[in-house]
């Protein structure tokens, strides 16, 4: 029922990046200077809508669970 285009391509860096990712980037700089290497970078986000943490696009979800508790307790 959303009324948003849910798989719209968009950019993450550059001056036409989405507004989400600019600022995740703003937020929590990576070794890119800020850019994101590709659409996979993870970004940990705390219940007060704070960025926490980025992880590298090759790091594997199931490696988060210890941050993401962490996060949550």
């Amino acid at each position: 029922g959303v009324t948003f285009p849910m798989f719209a391509k968009i950019d993450f860096n550059g001056d036409d990046a989405h507004p989400l990712y600019r600022w995740l980037r703003q937020e929590q700089g990576g070794l890119l200077g800020g850019r994101i290497k590709w659409n996979f970078t993870k970004f940990l986000i705390n219940r007060d809508g704070r960025v926490i943490d980025r992880f590298a696009p090759t790091k594997k979800p199931e490696s988060l669970t210890g941050a993401i508790e962490s996060a949550l307790g």
